[in-house]
């Protein structure tokens, strides 16, 4: 795992913006993987503004989604793929038809979380943007999800839906169900990209990547992976421990490793 720590959350959206555009860069299909919610929108900003200069272009990609709720009409402006058509990919030039989302108003549920896993297993996710929630979930495995979790319905945990009510009208109207791509989905991934940033995600970020890895911090799974990037402001860094070395890891980083 690689820890960077940056100034601001404007810098932790370029960075993650940089780590995207190196792979379309590299050429081929880029399959990106999009997450909702606040952590992500620096990053999204940054990509936007390079599509309108012309220094990238999503027009070759796909996308997959993390997540969405279930039982929202499809239409709900707070819809996860309608958040990320808003916040994103109505403002570049990915084709919509390759933006893909968990059919949440199937009549057999279980079957529509097989298929979505295979499809994202099948695509093979190039970079996948994270958040991470304020209990230390990780998409939307709550606590105790399992390590070898695939995509399924989870019920949310009550931190989750206070958190996310912000979006809503009000409490009662955040539903108690998602479709989540699993932890063990999510490891499948070729590279791991989790941005943060404010003090209520220090004590989450410090027990991701410094403690210890436990099903009680879903995030801890990125200590697993054999390339995960998290990408903190200097705020979301306060409860680390190893700060500083993390620092001097990057001061020091060879020329020719890239993040």
């Amino acid at each position: 795992m690689e820890v960077v720590i940056a100034r601001n959350e404007t810098v932790v959206g370029e960075l993650a913006a940089d780590i995207v555009a190196a792979r379309l860069a590299a050429g081929g299909h880029l399959v990106i993987g999009l997450a909702t919610g606040s952590s992500p929108l620096a990053t999204y900003r940054s990509l936007i503004e390079r599509c309108r200069r012309g220094k990238l272009s999503f027009a070759g990609a796909s996308a997959v989604m993390l997540d969405e709720y279930v039982g929202l009409p499809a239409d709900h402006l707070e819809s996860n793929r309608n958040v990320i058509r808003r916040d994103f990919a109505d403002q570049i030039d990915l084709p919509l038809e390759r933006l893909h989302s968990p059919d949440v108003d199937s009549d057999d549920l279980s079957a529509a979380c097989t298929e979505y896993d295979q499809l994202v297993t099948t695509l093979k996710v190039d970079v996948q943007l994270l958040g991470i929630g304020a209990n230390g979930h990780l998409a939307f495995n709550e606590p105790g999800s399992s390590f070898a979790s695939r995509t399924r319905v989870k019920t949310l945990a009550e931190q989750t839906r206070r958190d996310n009510s912000r979006f809503f009208s009000a409490l009662n109207e955040v539903p108690r169900h998602v479709v989540t791509q699993g932890l063990a989905t999510l490891l499948e991934s070729k590279h791991l990209v989790l941005v943060a940033s404010g003090t209520a995600k220090a004590a989450p970020i410090a027990a991701a990547v410094e403690g210890p890895v436990t099903a009680m911090c879903p995030a801890s799974v990125l200590q697993l992976h054999p390339r995960a990037t998290v990408l903190i402001d200097e705020q979301a860094a306060a409860e680390l421990q190893l700060a500083g070395y993390y620092r001097e890891t990057i001061e020091h980083k060879p020329a020719w490793q890239s993040l």
